[in-house]
C-alpha cells in the first residue's frame, strides 16, 4: 500500500498516542504527522478536548502536559467542514451513533485511512472502502512499522 494522504485518527487512538510517547498510537500519530495531512473537524476536535482534561488522566500524564499535546496537535491537523447533514446520510453508519462523526470526517476529507482503537469502528473495516485498522496496522500496511 502507497503512504495515505489523509488519516483521521479516533479520540481513543490520539488518547493513546498522547498518555504513552513511544506507543503504537504515538508512532503511527508521528509518522501520519509527518508524510499525511491528518483530518479533524469540529466536533471530532471538540471531543478530543474534552476528553483531555477529565481528572482521571492526571494519573497518567499530567493535565499541562495532556493540554500541551492537544494544541500542538491542533498546530498540525488539517480541518474539514462537517455538517450535521453529513452525519444524517452516512450508509452504512456506525452502531455507536457517536462515532458516525469520524465516518463523516472520513467521507467529507475524502481519507484514505481512519485509524481507531474502538470496536464499533474497527468492525466496519473497510467502510466504503476505506480501511480501518489499529495502529499496528496503520504501521504494518504503510511499511514503516519498526523491525
Amino acid at each position: 500500500m502507497s503512504w495515505p494522504r489523509r488519516v483521521v485518527f479516533d479520540t481513543s487512538t490520539l488518547v493513546g498516542a498522547a498518555l504513552k510517547p513511544g506507543s503504537l498510537p504515538h508512532q503511527a500519530l508521528t509518522l501520519a504527522l509527518a508524510r499525511s495531512d491528518v483530518c479533524a473537524s469540529v466536533p471530532t476536535w471538540l471531543e478530543l478536548e474534552r476528553v483531555m482534561q477529565r481528572e482521571r488522566l492526571d494519573r497518567f500524564l499530567p493535565r499541562d502536559a495532556r493540554l500541551e499535546f492537544v494544541a500542538m496537535l491542533r498546530t498540525s491537523m488539517h480541518f474539514f467542514p462537517v455538517t450535521q447533514a453529513d452525519v444524517d446520510a452516512l450508509q452504512p453508519p456506525c452502531r455507536d451513533v457517536m462515532d458516525n462523526k469520524f465516518l463523516a470526517l472520513v467521507q467529507v476529507c475524502r481519507a484514505d485511512m481512519l485509524v481507531s482503537s474502538d470496536k464499533d469502528l474497527l468492525i466496519l473495516h473497510p467502510w466504503c472502502g476505506v480501511p480501518v485498522c489499529r495502529a499496528a496496522e496503520f504501521l504494518s500496511d504503510t511499511g514503516a512499522a519498526r523491525p
